[in-house]
Parts: structure tokens; sequence; C-alpha cells
């Protein structure tokens, strides 16, 4: 929006206005809210519809970016209910989080103080911003009531052996001073706090995701079309199948040979040397004791690092030998074992083999400590031992035994897979880049994990009918970050009885990770008030999958990858019978201002509430959704709502103006406005089914256009089909300007709510195009009489007439001269 704009519209006040915004609004809420408009029927008559945006986390008032996210799908889901569709468009809060406990230890309170708070702040704003939320579904992930479920579905994967806990070094934020997983670990920062992660090792609950790798990459050719390409690419990326083979190198004096997974087993005749990554566990137990403490090191130095420090290719490689060989399989020759921190514990087994010729990165580490470098696959460069760069093309397999010579890599590598599984030395594999989803928070503000230690027993879940594990009354102070969850610093709750043996026990003190909550929170929409399941089968079975889902591509790993494990593990356990959670994805852009995202450091923001004061809740809608496609950034300086006020209030004058009663047939009035009219209203719907809702304003603003001008020049108010343009457009705009567009309906003579009338129904020979006779001319002779459409272009029909048969026969191969076009009547070609 231009300084112009905004200056512009608060000369003109809203005392002008043609219809008071504010009235309206307050007009309207009252009025669906007293007769419930949005709640679906849920009786069976009509087909049923699910749109979904992703729930909002609780972190203050709404902002722009909630002004685009979450009027995209109310488009949607007010155009279905005017088709007929019994539309269910829930609403509720992922309530659960760090920034509630960050406030609550800055203000001596309890997180539940600050979080549902900023709940009822955002639910009078998503009331006020004329959203069609059926608000008797609601619900917040920190309500017991909700919080029970997920503790339910927690013991339901740790009875399937998907939930379990283990020891391993996990990645660990300072300043939030709790885990990360892997996938809340961007450029080496934590995702909230942007701080450093580090390395720490600790015992944490895990779910087994990888068990469901395979038919998370099959599953998408399900989606193809129907999600984001993008979307897809990033999830296939993450989960990262990669097909090969696993060496077993055996190493003197240890009983197992140590498993190594390699995407080129071709090249293992050029293995010379062998790294484990130092905060393996291999590593640890690997190290000769005159090793030992230079290796102990050296693992401190690497817990320093950040993965995308280990990784990066322009780092110097260091290392330290560990006083180990293993045997190539291949070769029989003993090769040295050491530490570095470019391989990654998580990746395999923790350890790789080192072709240095044909790897970068173990050509450096190789140079650096002087280890050998064999080459054996000659791709017709010079040899990377002198020159230093690695060859990793395609070539002729040399120094290689039984496939030199080979040019063909598949055969190459099948022939050594071949060797290895004879010599019981290895086998092909598939392994992929997703680890499994670590799930402990060390903090108070979540889902208790429903499990207790017992000396005598272990682990032992709680029983079911003892849920949920409310969290104890902890506030301010007691919920600083000590290292360790503050549950555990809560002796009275911490402290229980075993439920096997009745002895002391501990409940477990770490809480969920939030993704756990909105992992399933679609399907308790379905039946928010049951309180003997997490949802009712039945109910999901009307309902879902979820047809429309609406949100931001940020999430496109976490919440997405998650709900999509949840819905399988779920329908494995045959609580539900389909397999994907959302039929459908739309990803809405951000709302930027001058080119860059909004900050307080910029002072760049703009507050949505100021905006909706300024020029009133539809106007806001109408520039968010007729900015760009929905997949795009807004950038805020480039649009002006003062605009989409002025042709809203042009709208509300064109209800004003229609004179023919209601009822009024409109095959009685005038043509050329019904042909308009029909046309706009038949494009406007297939644009909502291709999700092209910016271009649908801009169709709504033309069939405004055609009315005034049949109003003002045509045939008039009175003429009945200017009223059925209006109704129309009323109609139109109810999907973006709800408020006006009940203004609209009422001025019109009908009944409320116009969000509650029928899509109208258009006539398909008036939707046709027009059409014409086009007269061809050759030398002032008529040559050919073409059927065209009105609309038809100057070149269009010069194309056209040109390469008529008839045409070509009257022209006897004479170029050209000139061409004459006055469509869609005549075309003249005058000859050379």
């Amino acid at each position: 929006m231009t300084t112009e704009d905004q200056a512009g519209w608060q000369s003109q006040g809203r005392a002008k206005l043609a219809y008071d915004p504010v009235a309206a609004q307050d007009k309207w809420q009252a009025y669906w809210l007293r007769h419930d408009v949005f709640r679906p029927l849920d009786d069976g008559s009509r087909e049923r519809r699910y749109v979904l945006d992703m729930f909002p986390y609780p972190s203050g008032d709404l902002h722009m970016g909630h002004a685009e996210a979450f009027v995209m799908g109310d488009v949607l889901a007010r155009y279905w209910r005017l088709k007929g569709y019994d539309v269910l468009h829930p609403i509720g809060w992922d309530s659960f989080g760090l920034p509630a406990e960050n406030a609550a230890i800055q203000h001596d309170s309890h997180p539940a103080d600050w979080t549902y708070a900023n709940i009822e702040t955002q639910a009078r704003s998503f009331r006020r911003y004329g959203l069609s939320f059926d608000w008797s579904r609601r619900l917040h992930t920190s309500d017991p009531e909700y919080y029970r479920w997920t503790q339910w579905l927690f013991l339901q994967f740790y009875k399937r052996g998907l939930a379990y806990r283990k020891a391993s070094y996990v990645n660990w934020c300072p300043s939030c001073q709790t885990v990360l997983a892997n996938e809340q670990v961007v450029q080496g920062e934590c995702e909230r706090c942007h701080s450093t992660v580090t390395k720490r090792r600790l015992t944490q609950w895990y779910f087994r995701i990888t068990d469901y790798a395979q038919r998370l990459l099959d599953d998408m050719a399900a989606l193809k079309g129907q999600w984001p390409d993008r979307v897809l690419a990033m999830q296939r990326n993450w989960i990262g199948r990669s097909e090969g083979a696993v060496v077993r190198f055996a190493v003197p004096g240890r009983p197992e040979p140590i498993e190594v997974f390699t995407t080129r087993p071709d090249t293992l005749y050029g293995a010379t040397f062998m790294v484990v990554a130092p905060d393996a566990e291999l590593a640890a137990e690997l190290v000769a004791d005159e090793c030992r403490a230079d290796f102990e090191a050296y693992l401190e130095q690497t817990k320093r690092a950040t993965e995308i420090e280990r990784q990066s290719a322009d780092r110097p490689k260091t290392g330290v030998y560990l006083g180990r060989q293993a045997v190539n399989p291949l070769t029989g020759r003993p090769i040295p074992i050491w530490t570095a921190d470019y391989v990654l514990s998580d990746y395999g087994t923790g350890a790789i083999m080192a072709v240095p010729a044909h790897d970068q990165r173990d050509l450096d580490f190789a140079r650096a400590y002087g280890l050998p470098i064999a080459m054996v696959v000659d791709t017709g460069e010079p040899d990377p031992a002198v020159t230093g760069v690695a060859t990793t093309g395609d070539g002729v397999y040399v120094n290689s035994e039984a496939i030199d010579g080979l040019t063909d890599k598949a055969a190459g590598v099948a022939a050594v897979n071949a060797k290895l599984e004879r010599d019981g030395t290895g086998r092909s594999t598939v392994v992929y880049r997703l680890r499994d989803w670590l799930l402990s928070r060390q903090r108070f503000w979540g889902c208790p994990i429903p499990i207790i230690h017992c000396p005598v027993h272990g682990e032992t879940p709680v029983p079911e009918d003892q849920l949920p594990v409310r969290l104890p009354d902890l506030r301010g102070a007691a919920l600083a970050p000590k290292g360790v969850s503050p549950l555990a610093s809560a002796a009275d709750w911490t402290e229980t009885v075993c439920p096997v043996c009745g002895g002391p026990a501990r409940r477990d003190a770490d809480t969920m990770d939030t993704f756990v909550d909105s992992s399933w929170y679609y399907f308790r929409y379905c039946s928010p008030a049951d309180e003997t399941a997490p949802f009712d089968p039945a109910e999901v079975a009307k309902w879902m999958p979820v047809h429309q889902y609406v949100g931001g591509v940020e999430h496109a790993i976490l919440h997405l990858l998650y709900s999509r494990f949840f819905t399988k593990v779920l329908s494995d356990m045959g609580l539900i019978n389909f397999t994907e959670p959302f039929a459908r994805l739309l990803n809405q852009g951000q709302v930027v201002n001058q080119g860059k995202a909004m900050s307080k450091s910029l002072g760049n923001g703009v507050d949505l509430g100021q905006q909706i004061d300024l020029y009133g809740v539809d106007a806001i809608r109408t520039t968010v959704v007729f900015a760009g496609p929905p997949e795009d950034d807004i950038d805020w300086a480039d649009v002006s709502p003062a605009a989409s006020a002025k042709f809203l209030q042009r709208a509300w004058r064109l209800a004003q103006d229609v004179a023919s009663p209601v009822g009024a047939d409109p095959a009685a009035g005038d043509e050329a406005l019904r042909r308009t009219a029909h046309r706009s209203l038949g494009e406007i719907a297939d644009l909502l089914d291709s999700r092209r809702f910016n271009v649908v304003v801009a169709r709504l603003m033309e069939l405004a256009n055609a009315a005034r001008k049949a109003i003002d020049s045509g045939p008039g108010p009175a003429d009945p089909a200017v009223r059925e343009a209006v109704e129309f457009l009323a109609v139109g705009l109810s999907l973006v300007a709800p408020y006006l567009a009940e203004e609209m309906w009422e001025a019109l003579g009908h009944a409320p709510s116009v969000a509650e009338a029928a899509w109208p129904a258009v006539d398909p020979a008036l939707r046709a195009a027009q059409r014409s006779v086009l007269i061809v001319q050759v030398q002032g002779k008529v040559r050919a009489k073409l059927d065209v459409a009105a609309d038809i272009t100057e070149a269009e029909a010069e194309a056209l007439a040109l390469a008529e048969p008839r045409v070509q026969r009257a022209l006897e191969g004479r170029p050209v001269a000139k061409v004459i076009v006055r469509v869609p009547k005549m075309v003249s070609i005058v000859p050379a």
C-alpha cells in the first residue's frame, strides 16, 4: 500500500462510505453466531467436504501472515457450502510450547495464563475476520481432555514397538535448554531461537518413523498433482533413499565385523582406509588404549562443532588414528581405522569406507595424513593423487580384478555385490537418510510422557484408566531451564508407585515434542467431545481424508511428514481405512513489506488490527486474495486496500440501485449482460476449482463494471438481467468480502444469509462464447466464410484466413502484400 493510498483513504473518512464496515461486521458476526450458520448438518443429507487450515500457535494476536493463511481456506469452505456440500471447517489451537513457558518464567506465572489469554484474543480476531469456522468443535492441545489421548496414542505406539528409549548423542540447544529433532536444526541452528546447536549424550524417547520410510515414499504417488511438487520433493530428499551395499570389514581381535554402507560398492577395491564418526559408539569401542587420550580430546573438540561445520567441504580435514585396522574384503589387505568429524554418527553405522581417489572429502583427508590413494575408475582425467582433485565420474574400471575393463557402472555394482554375497562379506541393501523421530523435550509446557520407571520392572506404561497424566502446578522460577526437565524437580509429581509391583518408582520427567500433538488433531475434530477414544472411527470415515489442507511450506518436512506417519500407523492399527491424511494441499505464501520479512528490528511491520480499523475486514480480505496466486508472497507495499475498499463501495451501490423485484425473470432481461454474467460465473467456478483465487476477484470486478454500465448507459436498473448480475456478484463476493455480501444480499430483498444461499446455476448456452461469421476476401472477392468466436483477435483471424485452403488456391502461390482485418467480421487479403 502506498503512502498516497493511506493518506487518501484517511482524508476520505469512514463517514463518507456507502456502508459502515464496523456496523456490518458487528451485525453479521452476531447473526452467524446466533444461527450457527457454519456448523455442518452432519446428517448425511449432503456430500461432505472437510476444509482445514493448519491450526495456529497462540503467540499473541493475529498478524498479516494469519490474514493470508486463513482467508484461502475460508474462500474454499464458503464456496463448497454454496455448492451444496456439508462443509466441516473447524478451528483449534496448537497450545503447548516453549514461548508460553518463557513468558511464565518472565512474569512469574503459569504457562496456561499466557496461553489461554492469547487464545481468547486470537478467537475474537478470527471472528472479526469473518472466517466461517465451526466453533462447536474448537480444541486446544494443552487441555487435559486432549492430551489424555495424545498419551493414549503414545502408549499404542509403545505397544507396537514404535516408541522406544535409547542413549545417544542428540542435538542440544543451549539457549532453550532442550533437545531438538534433526528436523528442528536449520543450518546448524535452533529453528526457534537461532542459537548454535551442540551435541549432548542423553537417554531419550524416539518414534520409529524409519519403519515407514519406504511407505512414506511410495504413497507420494497418490499425492502427485494434489500436493505442491516442491513439498513432495522436500520430503523425498529428507527421507533420502539410497541403494547400495552393506560391506563387512573384519577387524582383528574383534569378534564381529564392522558393517559399512556404501552407494558405490564397485569402488571397494580403492578403499584404502576407514573413518568412524567420533561421536559414534563404535569409535569409543575400537580405540586402542595408547590412542584413547588423543581420541577423547578430539571427541570434545567435535562436540563443539555444528553438523554444518563438520560437513563443510572447505573446512580443513582433521582426525585421529584409532590404533586399529580392518581388512578390505575384496583385496584382503589391512586398512587403518581413523576417526574424523566429517563423518556423522547418524548416517548408516557411523563408519565409512574411504575411497580417496573418487571422493573429494576422503581425498582431502588422505592427503592431510599421508594415506594411500588408489585409482580404480579411469575417467580419462589426471590421477587424483597428483592433482588433489577426486574423479567422481564414470569410466573404465582398473585395479579392480574381476571387473577390470568394464565401463558400465550398473554392471560393476552388480558384479561386486554378487561377489560380496557369495563370500558372505556383504549384501545389497537400501538405506534412508531419515532418522527416527526424537520426541523427548526437557521442558514443562508439553504433554507428559506416560511411562513410569521402576527399579524392578523398568519402563512401565501408565495404565490407560489413569490417563491423563496431568501436569503439576509449576510456575515462574520453577520453570527456568536447568538442563533437565522442570518436572524432574517436582518430587510430589515424579515420585509414584509402579503399576506392576506397587513399589516406589518415578514418572518420566520429559514432555513430548509439540509436533506429536499436531500429528493427529485433524482426527479429533471429527468427534471432539468423545470421552471414550481419541476419535470415533465412524465419524472419521464420514469426513476424512481432509479434502483441502492449507498451510505454509515451512511445514513440509516436520508437521506434514509426521502427520503422514501417524496416519499410516493408525491405519495399521485398524482405526482408519486410509493411509494419507490430506487429499489436497495448498501452500500459501508470506506477507512481506518492501521486499523483506516483517520484523520489529527492520521497522517494517504492518499491524493487521490497524489495517482492519482503517479499511474494514472485507477490504483487507479482498486485497490479500487479489494480490496474486495463493502460493506467492504478498508485498504489502505493492498492494492497495484503499482501492479494494473503493471497489467494494461500488459493489454495494449496485445492490442499492437494482430496481426490479425479487424473482423477476432474468430471461426477459438484456441478453448481452446475461451472457457476461453467466460467462463470468462459469469462469469463477473453474478458477475456484483450480485455486486461482486472485483471478476470481478480477472476474468479480469485471462483472461489477458490466452491471454498472448496464445501469448507467444500458437497459437500466429495472432490467431483470441487472438483478441477476448483481445477485451473482453478491454470491461471488461472499467468498472474499462476506460482510459486504450479506449487506448486498439483504438490500436485494433476500432473507439472510448469503452464506446459506445456493451457488447460481450457469446456463451453458449463455456461457458459450458468442459466434460470428468471418468473411474472407482475396482481391475483393469472397473466398470463404468462417465460423469464429466473437472475441477472436486480429492475429488469430489473420492466421485462420491465410490457412484456409480456398484462400490458398485463390492466391495461387503469390506472396501477400497486405492484410486488412476487421474482427470479427472481415479479413481482406491483397496479393503482391
